[in-house]
């Protein structure tokens, strides 16, 4: 009975090293392509990885210094954290935990919280202004350290929720970017995280144990816009799966011309004496030549 117990506990042992090591290499696979394909990190990059202290962001710098050791490119890391003053931030953690990586770190400490809720009118979320505040202040200190990119921990359960938000919310079809310059033009920011899904991140948290620190304005909101959507997508997940993936990957295969943008797709040059063939293939058929 006791043998039985050991082989029992020697094989659980096994099984989650193996699962553990297929989930790594997925998550830097994802993130290597994510890389390669918008052309993120270059040679001589002075990466800028701001670290919240939630999953995403500790899993984006684990990978991405991962990654750094075998990189075909030579390309440097520094860690960025914002105390933005919230009651009860334990401020020893990320500062503890980044010396232990022995990656170099700061940490800005700016009193955004105090600002964000004087500002924030009674009932309203405070993500609009947070992020605002929080986005100007790590781009000016990317600027301030010479940094050439700025990474950000938004996954691709992020992209999609951003999507229907935009939709649903703001008339608009909208998602984030994997990579864009800032309004002012100097800083360039990437999401490398771009291709990975959220549940395989909180796994991963859940194998690296990470010290999760959680946000006490945005976390603390009820009915916000965002968590409706997270739930309808979660949904989805359950009734069928690959569905999120699916849509996701449509963000990246856009056709103007089967939208209704004008400003993209310019419908006033259409005219059937100015067709050299009639394309058929959204029916299923193969391109064919017009009789004219």
């Amino acid at each position: 009975m006791q043998k039985d117990t050991l082989n029992s506990g020697f094989s659980d042992k096994r099984k989650f090293r193996y699962d553990s090591n297929k989930l790594g290499k997925r998550l830097r696979r994802q993130v290597g392509r994510a890389i390669a394909d918008y052309s993120m990190i270059q040679e001589g990059d002075r990466v800028m990885v701001c670290v919240s202290g939630g999953k995403d962001s500790y899993a984006m710098l684990d990978i991405l210094l991962s990654l750094r050791r075998n990189a075909p490119v030579d390309f440097e890391l520094v860690a960025v954290n914002l105390d933005q003053k919230q009651p009860g931030f334990p401020e020893d953690v990320l500062p503890t935990y980044l010396s232990n990586l022995g990656v170099s770190y700061h940490v800005i400490e700016e009193d955004t919280y105090s600002i964000v809720k004087d500002l924030t009118p009674v009932g309203k979320t405070t993500c609009p202004i947070c992020s605002r505040l929080r986005r100007g202040i790590l781009y000016g200190f990317a600027d301030k350290i010479g940094a050439t990119k700025i990474a950000l921990g938004h996954h691709s359960d992020d992209v999609v929720e951003t999507l229907f938000l935009n939709m649903f919310f703001g008339g608009r079809l909208k998602a984030m970017p994997p990579k864009l310059k800032s309004d002012d033009g100097r800083n360039i920011v990437i999401r490398p995280l771009y291709y990975c899904r959220e549940a395989d991140i909180s796994r991963w948290s859940e194998i690296k144990e990470f010290p999760i620190i959680p946000c006490n304005l945005c976390g603390s909101q009820e009915n916000l816009q965002r968590q409706a959507i997270k739930s309808m997508l979660k949904d989805w997940d359950k009734l069928q799966p690959g569905r999120v993936e699916s849509i996701a990957r449509s963000i990246r295969k856009v056709v103007p011309s089967h939208l209704g943008d004008a400003a993209m797709f310019d419908f006033s040059r259409l005219d059937i004496s100015k067709l050299d063939f009639v394309d058929i293939t959204d029916l299923g058929g193969e391109p064919i030549k017009s009789s004219s």
